[in-house]
């Protein structure tokens, strides 16, 4: 290489990295798409609405929440994979699109790693394992004798393959060494309806979803996955303390961008969202729906993250004997 390519090179690179800052002081200068792949009203859609209205009134320009669910979260996944770099499009990404659902499906339409810009992570939600009231075990060791002396016996409901309620009943089952029968519902709304109805046994989901149920009476509560109790449930113990300690199954939610979009741009994103997390209106809406923040909160630790999750459940599946569709 000559010392004039030498030159050229060096001087390419200094104006990209100028038009990046440049471009990342100028955005967001219209509004912008946040994708969430599920329907109106559930937990990841009502974060989406908190952190979206929050960059709205920070900056001054709408964030549009775009609801496209369906195909086990891959339909709006694989939207964002496909749109422009340029931080106009961003993901509600969460453990259905980029841990799951790759899993579940032969061609999902992207690559979780390779097609995203990992921007911040909005929080994670401890699971809860709950039994219906006419189940005879008041804890989650009495459980774990019953299942494994009917093996096959015991019914747990989810809102459908690839949900938080599926996958953390499969990392149960396997880390318990008990087989369970999964029992699927179009949402997880018909699924505690069986559950009350005593159809089905037991659920485990996010602390928003099933704690009023707990706190109501209605259901059972055996633990949650925390590595300490929830201090307005002081009486739930955690799974290590029930005497699981190698359970481990939260939901979570971030956002992720197209592949290639600036990284100055996800630097002020993640700057933003970071921020966001800590008001106090935030971190009370964020405490009613079980939902905890994320101290260790950069790009690169939420690239570690999902790629550890993705493997996790990679293994999870398989060991399930569950065949791409």
């Amino acid at each position: 290489m000559t010392v004039r390519s030498v030159v050229y090179t060096l001087a390419a690179v200094v104006l990209g990295c100028a038009a990046s800052v440049v471009q990342a002081q100028e955005y967001p200068s219209k509004p912008i798409r946040l994708l969430v792949p599920f329907a109106p009203g559930g937990g990841n859609d009502t974060l989406a609405r908190i952190f979206g209205q929050k960059l709205s009134e920070s900056w001054g320009q709408q964030v549009i929440v775009d609801n496209r669910p369906g195909a086990g979260t891959t339909i709006a996944t694989a939207m964002a994979a496909r749109a422009a770099p340029d931080g106009y499009t961003l993901l509600l990404s969460s453990i259905a699109s980029h841990a799951v659902s790759p899993n579940l499906y032969r061609a999902p339409g992207y690559d979780p790693l390779k097609d995203f810009t990992p921007v911040a992570m909005l929080g994670i939600a401890p699971v809860v394992m709950g039994v219906n009231v006419g189940v005879p075990a008041k804890s989650v060791s009495e459980f774990i004798k019953l299942a494994k002396a009917k093996p096959g016996n015991f019914k747990y409901a989810s809102g459908g393959v690839g949900s938080v309620m599926h996958t953390s009943a499969m990392v149960f089952s396997q880390v318990a060494g008990v087989e369970m029968l999964h029992v699927p519902y179009k949402g997880a709304g018909p699924g505690y309806v069986a559950l009350l109805g005593q159809e089905v046994d037991l659920a485990i989901d996010t602390t928003a979803a099933l704690l009023p149920l707990v706190r109501s009476g209605k259901v059972r509560g055996l633990a949650v996955a925390r590595k300490s109790r929830l201090a307005d449930m002081p009486d739930l113990p955690t799974f290590a303390e029930a005497g699981l300690p190698g359970y481990d199954a939260n939901g979570w939610y971030s956002i992720h961008a197209p592949g290639g979009m600036p990284s100055a741009i996800a630097a002020k994103l993640n700057k933003e969202i970071v921020r966001i997390g800590t008001l106090p209106d935030v971190q009370e809406r964020l405490r009613q729906l079980g939902t905890e923040t994320v101290a260790n909160n950069t790009p690169e630790q939420l690239t570690v993250f999902v790629r550890s999750e993705l493997a996790k459940y990679t293994k999870v599946i398989q060991a399930a004997g569950i065949k791409p569709e």
